[in-house]
């Protein structure tokens, strides 16, 4: 297939590219700045674009098998301020938008369109309710910039394109993400809940989120919602208890909710507040995990 990705430099693009050059197909990266392409793997195309427009690029849409729309600025890369909120949720939507107007212009459309979103569509929750793919979208930030993220790119299914949407949890990888910021206070001896540490972590390793993204690119019965995350979500408590072992560190420092909320101001629900996601389409299609269990997960990234 030949395959066109929109954020491919970031973590996920950058395990995911060698993946499907593994598999044979033929993959073009679009970049803001091309720049940061270096260390991608050989075969790799990288094409420039803005991530607004169609110009200097739209054309090569036509004849492309599949599209991966990844991009995005990153959640957790500075303080929520009104303006950085803005670019969080435009910088989706508008590269949403400029993917659908390529396909629409496009004589030999493609085949499939993989959507990137989050399980922070569902919303904040402090429940142990189990969240499958046919919960409703929540109504805070996060959640309304991922409902917007998704349909940005909605039109092109009734060109009859399938579109897979991944509604991804906390990808864990020693590359970069969530995990190093987690494991610097058990670094220190000072690791333990956040909160109460009772919110449910719904997360993944790095291996699974490439390796599904492939089986959904694949499978001509995939098409819709996904809960990427492992099947076996825990609390923050029991992360950190388990991710201490691990790492042979105590994981009894608390952080309190108000020192938290005082750091980060609103971008703290993001670590305070969680969800008990489940990956219940994926598993129904016969996607098997390499790493169901949490414990062997952080095994294999920091044991």
């Amino acid at each position: 297939m030949r395959i066109m990705i929109t954020g491919g430099t970031g973590m996920i693009g950058r395990a995911l590219c060698p993946l499907l050059l593994s598999s044979g197909h033929l993959v073009t990266v679009l970049s803001r700045n091309p720049d940061e392409s270096r260390g991608m793997p050989a075969g790799v195309v990288i094409e420039k674009w803005d991530g607004k427009t169609i110009e200097g690029w739209g054309h090569l849409v036509s004849g492309t098998d599949a599209i991966i729309n990844l991009a995005g600025a990153g959640i957790a890369d500075s303080p929520w301020t009104d303006k950085r909120k803005q670019i969080i949720r435009e910088s989706r939507i508008q590269a949403g938008l400029a993917l659908q107007k390529a396909i629409q212009a496009a004589k030999e459309k493609p085949k499939v369109l993989i959507q990137a979103s989050a399980v922070g569509y569902y919303g904040a929750r402090n429940d142990d309710q189990i969240i499958t793919e046919a919960a409703p979208p929540g109504k805070d930030f996060l959640a309304k910039a991922c409902f917007d993220w998704e349909m940005s790119t909605a039109p092109v299914s009734k060109l009859g394109i399938r579109r897979p949407i991944l509604r991804t949890g906390i990808v864990l990888s020693k590359r970069g993400g969530a995990l190093p910021k987690m494991m610097l206070p058990f670094k220190f001896f000072a690791g333990g809940p956040l909160g109460n540490g009772k919110q449910w972590v719904p997360w993944i390793h790095l291996t699974d989120e490439v390796r599904a993204i492939k089986f959904l690119l694949e499978n001509p019965k995939a098409d819709g919602p996904f809960n990427l995350a492992a099947p076996n979500p825990h609390t923050n408590q029991q992360f950190g208890e388990i991710l201490g072992a691990v790492m042979r560190r105590p994981a009894f420092m608390p952080a309190p909710a108000f020192a938290m909320k005082a750091a980060l101001g609103e971008m703290s629900t993001i670590v305070l507040d969680g969800q008990r996601v489940v990956p219940t389409k994926l598993e129904e299609l016969g996607f098997s995990f390499t790493y169901p269990a949490l414990r062997d997960a952080l095994r294999n990234l920091v044991g």
